[in-house]
């Protein structure tokens, strides 16, 4: 923990993983059984969720808390050190909102950003779980808590972290970070390893990775739970972020690989010709003009590599190759970004083939400016 923690917290938490003591972890189940009760009187959108999660002793690894979206795993000592169930509650909004803003197991390039991306992950958490009175701000140890960021997306906190990195104390904020965040089991980030992006890193070898297919299985699982949740409970005074996530869940929505097809095919400029006459003037005696189609098509395509669209990027190329393979003439000015432009490229039918070779760059925060800037300074036509 940190160093500006007083002393008897330190010697406390100097002892806080090992074996489990029965007697205190059944103290600390009927403490944690208890808030959620709390929550599903007060808060049963937070409670629905947080009930769904299953209660897992974690003393030997984790010393305060996690979840990997299916799980609450609980340090069952820091369960008791805490002041009272409110405490517990917002230690359960905490990891829910976790779960509903798809934090776990988050894909990040190198140590620096797992860090920064977890700082991002428990200012936005904390931050709503306060300005909507979810539970009792914890004060047995320090939390991330920055009304600034009140409101703000995930992507936008990181933004701010990462343009003002040198101005921050990182290592001091990775040692308010409350709970234990999971990481991608093939991410390239060594968040789990002591003193780095987690903050706490012992017992390191136990603690649960998370790879693609569990992933994608939780996601599917969590969405579920939030339609249920809603249903079964008056969401009232929920954040912004959830009321969002909600919509875009329960609002029917085009297929992107639709839109990507009907946006192109708008681009076609159509035109009449008697070279190729339309046949339903056959019926009438009359030669009518047939359309003769424009197939020479220029689209311009920036690819979001913030880090919550990276994983989709790849897709969207490779959909979009295939639309464009349908034409005849076509040139495609792509290129990736995130708060900037990366790797421009022109495309046409001459050297086409080396689309499926285009290196992807970014991850950072998102900035759609940096897009009209670009197209301007090289005269690309929108």
């Amino acid at each position: 923990m940190s160093d500006t923690l007083n002393k008897d917290l330190e010697k406390q938490f100097a002892d806080i993983l090992g074996p489990t003591d029965p007697k205190v972890d059944a103290e600390a189940r009927e403490r944690l059984i208890t808030a959620r009760i709390g929550l599903l009187l007060k808060q049963p959108f937070f409670g629905n969720l947080a009930t769904r999660l299953k209660l897992t002793n974690a003393d030997e690894w984790c010393p305060t808390a996690a979840t990997d979206g299916r799980k609450f795993y609980y340090n069952s000592r820091f369960i008791m050190m805490l002041e009272d169930e409110k405490e517990c509650e917002f230690l359960f909004g905490h990891e829910v909102l976790h779960c509903i803003y798809e934090h776990i197991g988050r894909r990040v390039d190198n140590d620096h950003e797992a860090q920064l991306s977890n700082i991002a992950a428990d200012y936005c958490v904390n931050g709503d779980l306060i300005k909507h009175k979810i539970g009792k701000m914890i004060t047995t140890v320090p939390c991330l808590h920055e009304p600034k960021y009140y409101g703000w997306n995930y992507e936008k906190v990181y933004q701010d972290l990462y343009d003002n990195a040198d101005k921050i104390d990182i290592t001091e904020l990775l040692q308010q970070l409350l709970d234990e965040h999971l990481e991608h089991e093939q991410s390239t980030g060594t968040a789990s390893q002591e003193g780095d992006a987690d903050g706490n890193g012992n017992g390191d070898s136990k603690k649960p990775k998370l790879n693609d297919k569990e992933m994608s299985e939780i996601k599917d699982e969590l969405r579920e739970a939030l339609v249920t949740a809603v249903k079964n409970s008056t969401p009232g005074d929920l954040p912004n972020g959830v009321k969002r996530i909600i919509n875009d869940i329960t609002e029917p929505k085009m297929n992107w690989r639709e839109l990507i097809q009907t946006s192109i095919q708008s681009l076609i400029k159509n035109d009449y010709t008697f070279i190729k006459p339309n046949r339903k003037g056959w019926e009438l005696d009359a030669v009518l003009p047939g359309i003769k189609n424009d197939e020479m098509i220029d689209v311009a395509l920036y690819l979001d590599l913030s880090g919550s669209i990276t994983d989709q990027a790849k897709d969207f190329l490779s959909e979009t190759v295939g639309i464009m393979e349908e034409f005849q003439q076509f040139q495609v000015h792509l290129a990736s970004f995130d708060t900037e432009v990366y790797n421009y490229k022109l495309f046409n039918n001459d050297n086409f083939d080396e689309i499926r070779e285009y290196e992807l760059r970014g991850g950072g925060g998102t900035d759609f400016e940096c897009i009209f800037k670009h197209m301007k300074e090289n005269l690309i036509e929108p």
